[in-house]
């Protein structure tokens, strides 16, 4: 009886305890591959984001280097133009910039592309002298009326347009640098003030943008811009030529 008693017992741990060992080697396993799953998840997780990574700044530097690319097929020209637009100017200028980036021409303007840490005119007249032409565009900015003069009778009281003080510096010192010059004005603005007034600027540089009753399409599909700019692009890139020459000749030509 004892022994029976015994055998049944022992039978009885032992039994316990390869249910203990396998339960415990169980939840070993199902340790480790959690631990497992989880480090390899995490592995390709870094390898995932490395990667992304990775393409991304590729993208950056393929980016950079195209537009660098761009660049340097582009002759830098001096866009003046005024920050404070309203929906339909913003689009002209947009549409403006793209004329002369198809034109393989480098639109540089203040503050926007250029900015130096000097007086504004020490500015403009670095930016002048970089440059190889410009193209200023007048448009609407303050709608003034004159209500007292100086001296001399009151002149009529209609109200009309101004652009920016920048619309005449900007020009009139590239104008005194030589160099190409092209200006767009919208209509009425400035026009009897400065050298966007009749008479002060050659005639042939004028174009008129009748922002009113002409879209920004049709002013860019007319004979008179498609004339003006390109008459305007070949004396930029004369301008080019001319200005990178040598300046010492070593052979007769």
């Amino acid at each position: 009886m004892r022994k029976d008693k015994y055998s049944s017992s022992d039978k009885d741990e032992v039994k316990v305890r390869k249910n203990k060992n396998s339960s415990s080697n169980k939840d070993e396993v199902k340790v480790r591959k959690n631990k497992n799953s989880s480090s390899n998840k995490d592995e390709v997780k870094v390898k995932k984001n490395k990667n992304s990574s990775l393409s991304k700044n590729k993208a950056k530097i393929e980016s950079a280097h195209q537009e660098c690319i761009d660049r340097a097929y582009r002759i830098p020209i001096f866009l003046s133009t005024t920050t404070h637009l309203n929906d339909n100017q913003q689009r002209f200028l947009d549409r403006l910039i793209l004329e002369i980036e198809n034109a393989l021409l480098f639109p540089r303007t203040l503050p926007l592309s250029e900015s130096y840490p000097e007086s504004i005119l020490t500015d403009i007249r670095r930016l002048v002298s970089s440059s190889y032409g410009m193209l200023a565009v007048n448009l609407r900015r303050f709608k003034i009326q004159t209500v007292d003069v100086n001296t001399g009778p009151l002149p009529p009281s209609t109200p009309f347009w101004v652009g920016s003080v920048y619309s005449q510096v900007e020009p009139s010192m590239a104008f005194q640098f030589g160099l190409p010059l092209l200006l767009v004005r919208e209509e009425d603005t400035d026009a009897n003030n400065g050298i966007w007034a009749g008479g002060i600027a050659p005639l042939n540089l004028f174009i008129v943008w009748h922002s009113e009753t002409q879209t920004v399409d049709e002013f860019f599909n007319t004979p008179e811009w498609k004339s003006a700019f390109a008459n305007w692009s070949a004396q930029v890139r004369n301008a080019f030529y001319i200005q990178t020459k040598p300046e010492f000749k070593y052979s007769c030509e």
